[in-house]
């Protein structure tokens, strides 16, 4: 058996009943469960269609996710999350080389790595070093005037804690960032790189090893053993190449508007709706949801 959900933008709430139905028909799905109005819903189907992914690409025209996955096992006990441009809205090291005056360059150089296009710790090398002599005091600077966080993090976050599953914050930044956000909150754990300081300022280096893709997946595979728990029980969510292992490996790899090299290699892609997206996807009502 499988599920089919359709959702949409929380501030669009454009998922109307007739839309949702006229699928549900022409699939020959069970009854439609409405797991938040024009917002969320779900219906069961026997197999799924082989014309999957050309509807999917219908209904993003209208502006709508739709989801296929195994209807079994759907809610999970382990949530691994990227952080930049996936719980927050920015991505740090832009933030702190706008500071430093290397905004622009720096940002091109992010979106690359991110789409896949540079080597990840080569990029996060030079990158870094265009932050030397950058006083640290900058961090909380950017921590309280720039950094947002992503939509329905906190639902995310909360919800699932509230039902036992545990969370952890892994990231290919930073953890003067990672465990200021982790905090906020309430990760049971954040891992990410260390910049290194020195007389109160950058110095230009991270240290080593650098947490890239694998570091992810490592994470992911170390909490699973020592939760007792498979990867399949866990769901993951990035949007940047360095994720793609993580997103992979887990039993629900969640590419939340992400970069097309990444969306490309992920069934179950979130382009219009914020993190709540991943609580409608294990099956919870917005009447469930915490924080």
């Amino acid at each position: 058996m499988y599920i089919a959900t359709l959702l949409c933008a929380p501030t669009a709430k454009n998922l109307a009943p007739e839309m949702v139905d006229s699928l549900r028909n022409a699939w020959g799905g069970g009854d439609i469960q409405w797991l938040a109005p024009d917002e969320a819903a779900e219906f069961s189907l026997a197999t799924k269609p082989q014309n999957f992914w050309s509807v999917w690409a219908d209904v993003q025209a209208l502006g709508l996710d739709l989801i296929l996955q195994p209807a079994s096992g759907r809610k999970k006990q382990l949530l691994l999350a990227d952080m930049d441009s996936t719980i927050i809205q920015q991505e740090c090291i832009d933030e702190l080389a706008d500071e430093a005056g290397f905004g622009a360059l720096v940002s091109a150089i992010t979106a690359r790595a991110m789409n896949g296009e540079l080597d990840f710790e080569e990029a996060l090398t030079e990158r870094v070093l265009l932050l030397k002599g950058l006083k640290s005091s900058v961090i909380d600077t950017v921590l309280q005037d720039r950094i947002t966080l992503m939509p329905g993090a906190g639902h995310l976050v909360s919800t699932m804690r509230a039902n036992g599953a545990y969370t952890a914050l892994v990231s290919g930044g930073f953890t003067a960032f990672t465990a200021h956000i982790a905090k906020k909150l309430g990760f049971d754990e954040n891992r990410a790189n260390t910049l290194n300081i020195a007389d109160g300022v950058l110095d230009g280096t991270v240290s080593l090893p650098i947490l890239g893709r694998e570091a992810k997946v490592s994470a992911l595979n170390e909490i699973t053993v020592e939760l007792g728990i498979s990867p399949q029980q866990a769901i993951a969510v990035g949007d940047g190449a360095n994720d793609l292992g993580m997103l992979s490996l887990a039993g629900a790899g969640v590419a939340l508007h992400a970069k097309p090299v990444v969306a490309e290699e992920c069934e179950i892609r979130v382009n219009f709706g914020d993190l709540t997206a991943l609580l409608f996807l294990q099956g919870y009502s917005n009447d469930e949801f915490v924080g």
